[in-house]
């Protein structure tokens, strides 16, 4: 009886370690997902300027969906870029009247202290002459009065040749400001990418939704979204696999980031009985090939990460 007993106990102590074993192995996960380019979706917006306090009004438009642009490329010019430019052809006429300004401040300078020098000379001649008891005395006060009038004189003028080169420099700096504004209206993409929409058109007014949609497609990813009991399943590294019956065949992908917050499920699948409040934790996979999802930007796809 006692020997049934201790082989009962072994048994049953094998068992619950087989079970706790299996418990902890590595388990594959299964989820919903999207399929979306490097960084996001990139909105493609105008700057907010005092000229455009409600939003600007799209006068041209550079580009068409389905366009591959380079960063730097002009996408878009708003209404404001002629109140701009008249703006900055005013600051450059300013610019041009300061350089003129100081090439007049610089003559009457170079005049006064010529003058200047001409009353020292003459002051010194008088003073010479009275020692020699030719000139008087008041002679030889008002040279020296006249001589000290071009020299304050001749200081003035210099005052006014470096007064003069500072205004200058302040109209140079208004014509750069005026050209960075100008700029502001012309829009340009930020990043090398493909045109995935137009949101606005010429003649409408630019909202919160921007000009276009900009995506890198040329690196996709595969956003899963894994319910928060099974994250503790997933990590950096592991492979995936990714399948949507748009897709010609599944592709393969590695899971580069666990992102850091637990949120709402957004892509909800055809199954009646699926959890629509679950909570899930968004996992980035990179594509090992980025062609066929390039332009399938938020297809809903299966996702499978293997242990």
């Amino acid at each position: 009886m006692d020997y049934r007993i201790s082989h009962c106990l072994l048994a049953m102590i094998a068992i619950i370690s087989c079970t706790a074993v299996s418990a902890q192995q590595p388990q594959a996960v299964a989820a919903l997902g999207r399929l979306e380019p490097e960084q996001g979706i990139i909105r493609v917006a105008a700057s907010s300027m005092p000229e455009a306090v409600s939003g600007a009004v799209l006068t041209e438009l550079h580009v068409q969906e389905g366009d591959d642009i380079r960063k730097g490329d002009l996408v878009a010019v708003t209404d404001t870029a002629p109140v701009l430019a008249a703006r900055l052809l005013e600051a450059e006429a300013a610019l041009l009247y300061a350089e003129r300004e100081v090439e007049a401040s610089r003559s009457r300078s170079v005049e006064a202290c010529v003058r200047a020098d001409v009353a020292a000379r003459e002051a010194e001649r008088r003073e010479r002459l009275r020692a020699q008891g030719v000139a008087g005395e008041e002679e030889a006060e008002s040279a020296r009065g006249e001589a000290e009038a071009r020299k304050a004189s001749c200081a003035s003028a210099s005052t006014n040749v470096r007064l003069s080169e500072t205004g200058i420099e302040v109209a140079r700096t208004q014509v750069n400001r005026a050209s960075a504004e100008l700029q502001r209206a012309y829009i340009r993409a930020p990043v090398d990418g493909r045109v995935l929409d137009i949101t606005v058109q010429p003649g409408e007014l630019i909202g919160e939704k921007g000009i276009i949609e900009l995506g890198r497609v040329n690196h996709m990813f595969a956003i899963a979204e894994v319910y928060e009991t099974d994250i503790r399943n997933v990590r950096a590294g592991q492979r995936a696999t990714i399948s949507s019956p748009a897709l010609e065949q599944d592709l393969t992908g590695t899971v580069k980031y666990v992102r850091q917050k637990v949120q709402k499920q957004d892509e909800i699948g055809t199954d009646p009985a699926a959890r629509k409040d679950a909570r899930i934790v968004e996992v980035e996979i990179e594509l090992e090939n980025s062609a066929p999802a390039a332009k399938l930007t938020n297809l809903q796809v299966d996702v499978v990460i293997h242990p």
